[in-house]
């Protein structure tokens, strides 16, 4: 069933194109932030009619889905009630240069979702939109239907929360890929084979130009494989 109204708490560079591609679906979409609604003006006009800004209360409530865009240090700054009962799509990574290190996270006893949910525990998490850069987003949307759609991963343990977000990426003009559980999603955060680089259109462009370089489509069967192919990232050696 195609979704009517979406919920983004957190309107960073993920999150506002994710915003983007929902009005463009014809989703309207209730954005907040940190800093208040009045600080949205700008997005919520360049969205147009189908956005709206509210608070956070008011992004949690608006949908069935819930997009949780937020730094990992910023997640438990969002009560957890709000979410309760909700299929919420989380994006969050974990950058020990921005979040600090986190020993669960290092000793890899958590992935970062797991962590994020041992908050959320009322919540059908599921981790989904974090293995892409925010600019490959509109590049790589794409209509139902198209021969060079590309598939992004997901993973969660809550299957009816699973089935929502796959539906609404789906909507969103990606193909959805079921990735395993929460505990599977280390397959595709930072460093891992499925994360970022796989959607580059050159490969080798150096880690300084990527926040530029364009995007190459990437069908279901090749995120398949390289999710296969992911091998355990040693978390504590990672710097960024």
């Amino acid at each position: 069933m195609d979704m009517s109204t979406l919920g983004i708490i957190g309107t960073g560079n993920i999150g506002a194109a994710i915003a983007r591609l929902a009005v463009n679906a014809g989703i309207a979409v209730v954005l907040s932030n940190s800093r208040g609604p009045e600080t949205l003006a700008s997005l919520v006009s360049e969205l147009g009619p189908l956005a709206a800004a509210g608070t956070i209360e008011q992004s949690a409530a608006a949908g069935d889905v819930v997009v949780l865009s937020v730094p990992l240090t910023a997640h438990t700054a969002v009560p957890a009630s709000l979410l309760e009962g909700k299929a919420v799509l989380d994006t969050t990574n974990y950058y020990p240069f921005r979040d600090g290190r986190v020993a669960e996270l290092d000793e890899e006893r958590l992935t970062t979702s797991e962590l994020v949910l041992r908050h959320f525990q009322g919540a059908g998490l599921t981790k989904a939109f974090n293995n892409i850069l925010a600019h490959h987003i509109p590049q790589l949307a794409r209509p139902s239907g198209a021969t060079d759609r590309t598939a992004l991963p997901v993973a969660g343990d809550d299957i009816s929360a699973k089935t929502k977000v796959m539906s609404l990426i789906e909507q969103l003009g990606f193909d959805a890929v079921d990735a395993g559980t929460l505990a599977e999603s280390w397959r595709f955060e930072p460093e891992a084979t499925a994360y970022t680089r796989l959607y580059l259109a050159d490969s080798s462009t150096p880690d300084e130009r990527m926040l530029e370089a364009p995007a190459a489509p990437v069908p279901a069967e090749r995120l398949r494989d390289a999710l296969k192919r992911a091998e355990p990232v040693r978390v504590a050696a990672r710097t960024f």
